[in-house]
């Protein structure tokens, strides 16, 4: 079976050294992660990745890696990191049953609760872990990941400081480890919520296409600026801190889409600051690597919490690769004078992605320091004198001769004959008619108290911190939704809050992360508590294992299309609902640019608009036009869905929404 030595493996454990994980997009990458000292590969597979740009690998390929980072103890988990529409099961079964078979990974990272009913179904013996994007953000919130008995380890936010993770892990049970981020690319939404892609073009974060709308350039009233894109995360000299903290056990390396080179420098990187503490020589070397590996310029981000660093700074350059000079000459010679030597196979960049003159090319010749490399490029599309220009590849030659000496080992490896058998996915029976209330629900959220406007209609608020039970509503029709995120910071007061609201006699909650069931006692069976919108349920095996958890009903994911929504209800363990109109965001963070203005209209270049808001520990962005699939309410209800939502957030002065159709991705489906 291929499988690395796990008695070794436990005794390495008992130091507490965590493990280093290194990530492969490709082959290279994965044989250069192996050449520089990983404990562990993350990839994935040409299907239900959360990074589809990646070129991932296919079942064969992936075999024969496996089985060679096996012999070296080298441990595999594969990524099927995305949300599931109703009729892929059985592909993604299917996908499952064939790692399962032919791959023996030893983990499996997962978002999507429907992967954990699929691998009982195709006797997965590995470990199951749940991704960051499933938002397990404080320390409650473990122990609740460990009701589904498969999941061993929970990836924590990257945007928690070294006390948050710490307490974190104290809460972890013997059962469940952590893993943490130490480096890489960081998103501007929070993983998990944020539909900014998605929104705008269909293309689904939560699918692993995102098109990266946070890192263009808005502008807000005389000033411009890439007000969302964040710098990249690097734990670098703190390390230190971080691997010694009890209950983790392992360090993350961010990079599906990145080269064999830069996989190949940050994991050599860490491997030197993790195996030599205090060795300033180590330290040094390690911090030259990080230099080298072409990626963004670095943040702390919150890790140390006396001293948080923003890490958005819209004066720098957010672009990934190393500045290696500027556009210089004559119109008709432009040039580049590199700062320092440039080889061939380099892959340079001219500017920005979404600048004039944008462009990326391969270099053919050896390029001195200070020497000149004359840039042929087609007039029209010739960038301005001072345009910056980034090494943003490198095919090393030290790299690539220990890649080309593993590889010719490895070709030997791998399952002989892989055979495509057919796979169904076993799904929930369908819903009896009898037994399940079939009256429709009209439920409007709020941020502020307000009389209902209908006799009819179920009225809600948001829980917070500092949430006071409040008097005059008929309880029956009165809701309490709980935040999309709650931090370690906030979990004592939200539990005092959620407390205080169950002893007043309130019963309808909606939460949303399904960890946050763990807020709410099993033996109060009069609880009508459902899985809510940012959970992103979107298939029935995951509402079957909420349904396990003993929640009363799910409000599915806004990102789906039509023929998603047609899906469900027939099959469903509980009744359903969907937000049916109102302000839904296009991000949640933790994080805000000090140089844009809450409360004040945002553009983007195609003048889609926006704007920030602070709730709770939190930054919502809203797009300036409604989410409103009323026109279709008639036909949402023939197929069973029996709870509409609409969401009112107040609207700032100055702003007005757009009339525009916001049937989101109804007609198109979500990618």
């Amino acid at each position: 079976m291929h499988k690395p030595n796990k008695v070794l493996k436990n005794m390495e454990t008992e130091t507490k050294k965590p493990e280093i994980l290194a990530p492969a997009g490709d082959r290279e990458a994965f044989l250069a992660a192996i050449a520089a000292g990983a404990d562990a590969i993350y990839c994935g597979v040409k299907n239900f990745s959360a990074r589809m740009a990646a070129r991932n690998f296919t079942i064969s390929e992936l075999a024969g890696l496996t089985a060679f980072a096996h012999d070296r103890g080298v441990s595999v988990y594969v990524a099927l990191n995305t949300i599931v529409k109703p009729a892929e099961l059985d592909a993604a079964g299917m996908v499952l049953d064939r790692i399962n078979k032919y791959v023996c990974a030893d983990a499996l990272i997962i978002q999507d609760l429907a992967f954990i009913s699929l691998a009982r179904q195709v006797g997965f013996s590995g470990e199951i872990h749940l991704s960051t994007l499933a938002n397990v953000s404080f320390s409650a919130a473990i122990r609740m990941a460990g009701f589904f008995k498969p999941v061993t380890r929970v990836v924590l936010p990257r945007e928690l400081s070294i006390d948050e993770i710490k307490s974190c892990a104290a809460a972890a049970s013997a059962n469940v480890s952590l893993e943490v981020f130490i480096h890489g690319a960081l998103c501007y939404g929070i993983s998990g919520r944020c539909y900014w892609s998605s929104y705008m073009g269909g293309k689904s974060g939560l699918r692993g296409r995102c098109v990266q709308p946070c890192r263009r350039i808005y502008t807000q009233e005389k000033s411009s600026g890439r007000f969302f894109s964040c710098r990249d995360l690097a734990l670098d000299v703190l390390i230190k801190l971080v691997s010694t903290v009890p209950g983790l056990s392992a360090l993350k390396i961010e990079g599906r889409k990145k080269s064999a080179h830069y996989v190949y420098y940050t994991t050599s990187a860490y491997r030197l600051l993790i195996d030599n503490p205090g060795d300033s020589d180590a330290k040094k070397t390690a911090m030259q690597y990080l230099d080298y590996a072409l990626g963004r310029p670095r943040t702390h981000y919150n890790f140390l919490p006396q001293r948080p660093w923003n890490p958005i700074d819209i004066n720098s350059q957010t672009g990934s690769g190393l500045l290696v000079g500027k556009v210089s000459g004559t119109s008709e010679k432009p040039c580049l004078t590199p700062r320092e030597a440039l080889f061939p196979d380099d892959r340079l960049r001219i500017g920005y992605e979404d600048s004039p003159g944008h462009h990326t090319f391969i270099l053919h010749r050896r390029v001195p320091k200070r020497g000149k490399l004359y840039l042929k490029l087609n007039r029209n599309r010739r960038p301005s004198n001072h345009t910056p220009v980034f090494l943003i590849d490198r095919r090393d030659p030290g790299i690539l001769d220990q890649i080309k000496a593993l590889d010719g080992q490895a070709l030997s490896g791998g399952a002989s004959e892989i055979i495509d058998d057919a796979f169904t996915a076993v799904l929930p029976r369908a819903m009896r008619k009898g037994g399940a209330r079939r009256d429709v629900i009209d439920m409007t959220v709020r941020r502020v108290v307000e009389r209902p406007k209908s006799a009819c209609g179920h009225e809600a608020l948001w829980v917070t911190p500092d949430t006071k039970p409040i008097g005059g509503f008929d309880k029956k029709r009165f809701w309490w939704w709980l935040p999309p995120v709650i931090w370690p910071d906030d979990e004592l007061k939200m539990t005092r809050s959620v407390n205080e609201l169950l002893k007043k006699g309130y019963t309808n909650f909606v939460i949303n992360a399904f960890t946050q069931a763990v807020f709410f006692p099993a033996d109060r069976p009069e609880l009508n508590v459902w899985a809510g919108p940012f959970c992103n349920v979107t298939n029935v095996l995951a509402i079957k294992n909420l349904a396990r958890m003993g929640l009363s009903g799910v409000i599915v994911s806004p990102e789906l299309g039509a023929e998603d929504y047609a899906q469900l209800p027939e099959k469903s363990s509980l009744p359903l609902g969907m937000v049916i109109s109102g302000n839904w965001p296009l991000s949640v963070s933790r994080t805000v640019s000090g140089s844009i203005k809450p409360g004040i209209l945002f553009k983007s270049p195609k003048g889609e608009g926006g704007w920030v808001s602070r709730n709770g520990s939190d930054y919502w962005i809203f797009p300036d036009w409604k989410l409103d699939l009323t026109p279709v309410r008639g036909a949402l209800e023939k197929m069973g869905y029996r709870l509409f939502v609409t969401i009112i957030e107040p609207l700032p002065r100055g702003i007005s929404m757009k009339k525009r159709p916001g049937m989101w991705n109804w007609k198109l489906g979500v990618k």
